[in-house]
């Protein structure tokens, strides 16, 4: 399969599922030069890598020379626990993605890829969904040329410092796993690098304009798709 050469850029490429659509990314033929949006540098060199290191994840000084990315990701979010409160929650959750967002569409981005929850909602009783409900309607309103919001529901994977209320649900859909049906299985643990690989093709399919202008994956939808072929 023949590819056009694009130029993406990611923010969170820390996380459980950031850093294994990273790797994706460096990997894939497609794409020549991959940006990192991040607070700090990454551990790891390639070729087609370029760091943007800011605090506040903000673009200060582009060189109007540097390739323009045209996909966006966007990786980014954190708990009550991690956060300390609900307003520093929302700071990351809903402020924070936005302003990333606005940052990669100025620099030029068309079609962003953006990692949110089941079952957000604006109007949800949870803070944490409402928040991820209410940063969807933000961007949705961004106008994009496509705008795709992913909603896994538990992760299965690696974090440096795991999570203890998704270790807790992956155990016990582990244990019922033949008997999740219906809509319940929406909520089966799903590895962050077949979400990282979803998120993929999701970008590809924008950029081929075979997507409404806004999308939403949710759950077991995440595992319709074959995975991405070099």
């Amino acid at each position: 399969m023949q590819f056009h050469m694009s130029t993406a850029i990611i923010a969170g490429a820390s996380g459980l599922v950031g850093d294994e659509l990273l790797h994706l990314l460096l990997s894939h033929p497609n794409f020549s030069t991959v940006y990192s949006l991040a607070r700090r540098e990454l551990p790891f060199r390639s070729a087609k890598l370029k760091q943007l290191i800011h605090p506040e994840l903000r673009i200060t000084d582009w060189e109007e020379s540097s390739p323009t990315p045209n996909i966006g990701f966007i990786c980014l979010g954190t708990t009550k626990k991690q956060a300390g409160s609900k307003q520093a929650l929302e700071a990351v959750d809903y402020q924070l993605v936005k302003d990333v967002a606005h940052t990669m569409q100025m620099i030029g981005v068309k079609h962003i890829v953006v990692i949110s929850s089941l079952f957000a909602s604006p109007w949800s009783p949870s803070h944490y969904l409402r928040c991820k409900g209410k940063m969807e309607k933000a961007l949705s309103a961004m106008h994009f040329d496509h705008c795709v919001f992913v909603r896994p529901g538990p992760l299965k994977g690696e974090r440096s410092a795991p999570r203890k209320d998704e270790q807790l649900v992956q155990g016990i859909f582990d244990t019922l796993h033949p008997l999740v049906v219906g809509p319940l299985a929406n909520l089966d643990p799903i590895p962050a690098e077949r979400v990282a690989r979803r998120m993929l093709e999701l970008s590809l399919a924008a950029e081929s304009r075979t997507l409404a202008p806004i999308e939403i994956v949710s759950g077991k939808m995440l595992l319709d798709k074959p995975a991405v072929t070099h």
